[in-house]
């Protein structure tokens, strides 16, 4: 009796032993599916799982990287856009410089056009205080207050930090994201050094002075190719970081393709694979069960 009833505990066993591998094998390709990951703990496979670990502290960083990439680029377009809109109203008070150099323009003329290289001081002044998306000064520097402020004469003066903020794009690549305000706009007028805030000023006042304004505003477009090409250079500036930018972005769009790549071969799910043997498990699974229930419902064993 001793023996049967042992034989019959065996079964049993053996049985529930065997269902529950299946059931762990087709909860373990549950999980594989729904999170596309075949290793569910490091102890899965302990070397698969560190280069994953580092891949992640790789993927982690490459994204702070990336956002101060794309901040830069933002900052650097915006500081382009303003510049051109700059270049504009100097290649304006040019055309106004050459109409007021004749001797033909009057005075009346003069103090018309006069008026407009005032508004296009302004509209200078505005575009070198615009801000970006976070509200710092594109030409500031460091600061979030305005690049330029007025005195109660109408000076201009530079009012941000003396550098522009670096940020770093990539391992050991640190990029300026602007120009400062003596950058951008200042000039050599004359073996001094001047910038277009003050020479528009002075550009105004000569127009509507009585002391050979006609003179004045010949000798005046001279300056103003200085101050047009000023602006150019920071345009290239610009343009040059922008292009670095660019190029760190594109190596960053490659390296993270690699990745998850190699995440995917180390620890990624084939998931036409797994859903298959989740499906072969479940059905053996599921016949192991009927097949339990109707041995075990059998007479022979009520009368073991």
């Amino acid at each position: 009796m001793l023996v049967v009833t042992n034989s019959t505990a065996v079964f049993f066993r053996r049985a529930q032993a065997d269902m529950g591998v299946l059931r762990a094998e087709a909860e373990t390709l549950q999980q594989q599916v729904a999170t596309g990951s075949r290793l569910q703990r490091s102890s899965n496979d302990p070397v698969a799982s560190a280069r994953l670990r580092s891949l992640d502290r790789a993927e982690r960083l490459a994204g702070v990287e990336s956002a101060n990439a794309a901040r830069a680029s933002e900052e650097l377009s915006s500081a382009s856009a303003r510049l051109s809109d700059i270049a504009n109203a100097l290649i304006r008070a040019r055309e106004l410089s050459l109409q007021a150099a004749s001797d033909a323009t009057s005075p009346a003329i003069r103090s018309v056009l006069a008026d407009e290289i005032a508004q296009l001081r302004e509209s200078v002044l505005a575009s070198a205080n615009a801000v970006s998306l976070t509200g710092r000064a594109l030409f500031g520097g460091d600061r979030a207050a305005p690049a330029y402020v007025l005195d109660a004469a109408g000076n201009a003066s530079y009012a941000g930090a003396p550098t522009s903020v670096a940020l770093e794009i990539a391992t050991g690549v640190s990029i300026e994201r602007g120009l400062t305000g003596p950058a951008a706009f200042g000039f050599d007028r004359g073996g001094s050094p001047t910038d277009v805030f003050a020479f528009l000023l002075e550009l105004e006042a000569g127009l509507r002075s009585g002391v050979d304004p006609a003179q004045f505003a010949r000798d005046a477009v001279q300056d103003l190719d200085g101050a047009i090409a000023a602006i150019g250079k920071g345009q290239t500036v610009i343009g040059a970081r922008l292009g670095w930018i660019e190029t760190v972005q594109d190596a960053q769009t490659q390296r993270l393709e690699d990745r998850a790549e190699e995440t995917g071969a180390i620890g990624g799910v084939d998931l036409a694979v797994a859903l298959t043997r989740m499906q072969q498990a479940l059905t053996v699974l599921e016949a192991s069960q009927a097949s339990f229930a109707r041995l075990a419902s059998l007479s022979l064993f009520n009368r073991l």
